[in-house]
């Protein structure tokens, strides 16, 4: 099994880093949730730009590439668009407006350019969230219910496997999907996560169909082949990556998120870098994002 030390690509001390996808153009994004906050990180030039949202959001929980080269967002109560040359928000649909204890979290668009993301409590209440799809003529569905807290989500190569992380569950599930209609079936489990390696949290799946997860308290990225087994570590210094996702001009390169919201006073001390962007190259390549088509 290989072991790879991931290194610091971005000093930000962030609270809540999530939802890391490339823009082939040559850049990163990816938010804070907590802060309500969008960052553009180009690796060539280390140009860092940040996007604050409008105080009547409050949260963004993922970023999405679009067709239109604007970014697509899952808010607090619904789905955005966020226009990266004039910092414009505009709304696209509201998702539980009227439940402000719920907060969106990590999301992701299929291969036919729909963009599903899902919700949590943010006192993390069981089962009080749901998955969504945001269509693309803007309609939105409910894809599954009764989730705790909705997390990674990707697809297979070829496209007929749905990976899903609902956290507190402690594997990672995988789905029959249809990408012509976008329903899935068939939910088992594709890895339970030992309660030592952590908790799963975001994922990403490279050319080669293995899962790369996130091990929120488990300081590590874990890498799975197409048949469940681990065959790759990613130490990352901080105690809590939370996603990750390839890039680079040869999507060879894994970008890691973290967090440093629920670190003791000890804990931060220990872990100085807590809250930054991190970089390592693992070897396997990753695949181009799929971009929002409404």
């Amino acid at each position: 099994m290989a072991a790879i030390d991931a290194s610091l690509a971005l000093d930000l001390r962030a609270g809540l880093l999530e939802g890391p996808v490339w823009d082939p153009n040559g850049a990163l994004y990816f938010v804070d949730i907590m802060r309500g906050c969008v960052h553009r990180y180009d690796p060539a030039t280390r140009i860092h730009r940040a996007f604050e949202i409008a105080s009547d959001v409050v949260t963004v929980g993922a970023v999405a590439l679009s067709e239109r080269n604007d970014l697509v967002l899952a808010v607090r109560d619904g789905f955005a668009r966020l226009n990266p040359r004039s910092g414009v928000v505009s709304k696209i649909a509201d998702v539980e407006a009227d439940r402000p204890n719920q907060r969106m979290n990590d999301g992701k668009v299929d291969p036919a350019g729909r963009f599903w993301a899902g919700t949590m409590a943010l006192d993390e209440t069981p089962g009080a969230g749901s998955l969504y799809r945001l269509e693309r003529d803007g309609r939105v569905r409910t894809m599954l219910g009764g989730v705790t807290i909705s997390n990674g989500i990707d697809w297979s190569p070829e496209r007929e496997t749905m990976y899903y992380i609902d956290s507190p569950t402690r594997r990672i599930d995988r789905f029959d999907f249809d990408e012509a209609t976008g329903e899935i079936g068939n939910r088992r489990t594709f890895v339970p996560i030992a309660r030592q390696h952590g908790i799963p949290d975001g994922l990403t799946v490279d050319v080669d169909g293995c899962v790369w997860v996130a091990l929120w308290r488990g300081s590590a990225v874990h890498r799975y082949t197409p048949y469940g087994l681990l065959d790759t570590v990613v130490n990352v210094p901080t105690s809590c990556p939370t996603s990750c996702a390839f890039g680079g001009t040869d999507l060879r390169e894994l970008f890691i998120t973290t967090a440093a919201m629920e670190l003791t006073d000890r804990e931060r001390a220990e872990q100085p870098l807590a809250g930054g962007l991190f970089v390592c190259r693992p070897g396997p390549a990753g695949r181009a994002p799929n971009r929002f088509k409404g």
